[in-house]
Parts: C-alpha cells; structure tokens; sequence
C-alpha cells in the first residue's frame, strides 16, 4: 500500500471510531498481530521439531540400509569371485587332460607311423635286390616310390 491508501485508511477509521477509541482499536490490532506471530512462530517451531526427529530416523534408516546394500553386494561380488575362480580351475584341470590324452595319442599315432615306415622300408630293402636284377633299374631309384607312398601316409596320419 502506497501512502495515500494509508492516509485515507485513517481517516476513514478516525472517522467511523472517533478519536478516543483510535487509540485502544491500534492497542488491541498490536496485540492480535504480536499474538498470531507469536503462534506462528510456535507453529513453526513445533513442526521444526518433529520433522527434525523424523529427518533424524529417516537419515538413520537410510544409513542402514545403505550398509546393509554395502555388505550384501560385497559378499555377493566375493561369491561370484569365488564360483568365478572355481569354474576357471575346472576348466583349466580338464582341457589340460584333454590336451595330455591328444599329445599321448599324437606320439602314439606318430610312433606306430614311423614304426609301419621302418617296416615298408625294411620291406622295400629286402625286396630291393630282386626288384632291380629283374627290372634293371638302377639302385638309386629303387624303393623311391615306396618312400613316397609312406611319407603320404605318415601326412595323412599326422594331419
């Protein structure tokens, strides 16, 4: 309100009250408004306090449950860590087996390779001489195909 709204208020109000009254009606208006501060700052202040003990439960009820969160995942991580590192151990134990039952099976497949060879060319050096009397074939040559046939064979097997 501007100054001339209060002007005219007064005037008005000294006019309807009179001017002995005017003083007792500003008494009583005083009063009332120190009253209504006065309840609303208990008000305010009665709402403070309760809202403080429920922020105050509310906070403890959040850091607990923050914990409990905190400790449940921690475990959680750990067990998973644990069944983790257990299935990599498993794993590990059985392609290692099977790896060694491979290179077993290689060097045997490998070993009865080279011992067929030794006897196709024990073979071939016993039937040599017969062979290049009859076909006339020099000596350098003879038993080469044979040779070739068990280094396929020896590929084959190897592959």
């Amino acid at each position: 309100m501007s100054g001339p709204e209060i002007f005219v208020i007064i005037i008005v109000a000294l006019l309807l009250f009179g001017a002995e009254k005017l003083p007792d009606i500003a008494k009583t208006i005083g009063k009332g408004m120190r009253d209504f501060k006065k309840a609303t700052d208990e008000i305010r202040r009665e709402i403070e306090t309760s809202t403080s003990d429920f922020r105050k439960d509310l906070t403890d009820v959040t850091d607990t449950i923050k914990k409990d969160v905190t400790t449940y995942s921690e475990k959680l991580k750990s067990d998973m860590n644990d069944v983790t590192d257990s299935i990599k151990n498993d794993m590990n134990d059985a392609t290692s087996e099977v790896r060694q039952s491979m290179n077993d099976m290689s060097a045997s497949v490998k070993s009865d390779a080279n011992e067929i060879k030794e006897n196709i060319q024990k073979n071939d050096e016993a039937a040599k001489p017969d062979v290049s009397k009859q076909a006339d074939i020099p000596e350098e040559n003879t038993g080469k195909e044979t040779t070739d046939i068990s280094d396929k064979f020896y590929k084959e097997v190897k592959d």
